[in-house]
């Protein structure tokens, strides 16, 4: 697993580094070789919490570029006058979004002809390498102590997704608080159960 390094001098709940696995390497190589775009624009998407925001940041402070995030919800005629002036400026224009072009079912033609010749990439679900540090990290920035069994446990069992990862975090940071218990295997099992169960009741109709 790679990382990337943050620029120095970014707020403390930043600091670290971005990890650089299979789902999300194509997007970094398209960040990293931005010079090489055909036009001075691209389009990164991602699912939340899947650091597509933090690699934008990484992405400006590098290039000396300019990001547009939620770029989906962006009036169609902003991201058109944007797109036109980083190529006047010669300087890159990043568009992030939770899909790429396609999805964002653009009415406006110049604007559609414009995506569709910008680089694009998407960052995928998380790998199980992924998972497993997102968890040590998520635990470690709450001062939680999660053996790695624990980790393993969780990693083969909570859905590929990144906010699957933080809610867990969560939760298992507000149970070992509640019951003043330290993070476990069993704890874990108890809790998740327990959420599940009560998800089931509100699911089942009165």
């Amino acid at each position: 697993m790679n990382q990337i390094a943050l620029p120095l001098g970014w707020p403390a709940e930043e600091q670290g580094e971005f990890l650089v696995v299979e789902s999300n390497a194509r997007a970094v190589r398209m960040l990293e070789h931005w010079a090489t775009w055909p036009v001075r624009a691209a389009v990164l998407a991602g699912p939340p919490k899947s650091g597509r925001s933090l690699l934008g940041r990484i992405f400006a402070a590098r290039s000396g570029g300019s990001v547009i995030d939620d770029a989906d919800g962006v009036s169609e005629e902003a991201l058109f006058h944007a797109w036109n002036r980083a190529q006047e400026e010669r300087r890159p224009l990043l568009l992030i979004a939770a899909g790429l072009p396609p999805e964002w079912q653009i009415a406006l033609p110049d604007l559609r002809s414009r995506l569709a010749a910008s680089p694009a990439a998407a960052i995928g679900a998380p790998e199980d390498t992924l998972m497993a540090a997102l968890f040590e990290r998520g635990f470690a920035r709450r001062h939680l102590d999660a053996r790695a069994d624990l980790i393993t446990w969780l990693t083969a069992r909570t859905e590929r997704s990144h906010t699957a990862v933080m809610d867990t975090i969560d939760r298992l940071d507000r149970a070992a608080l509640a019951g003043r218990r330290r993070l476990t295997i069993p704890l874990a099992r108890e809790t998740l159960d327990l959420d599940k169960a009560a998800r089931n009741r509100s699911d089942c109709p009165s």
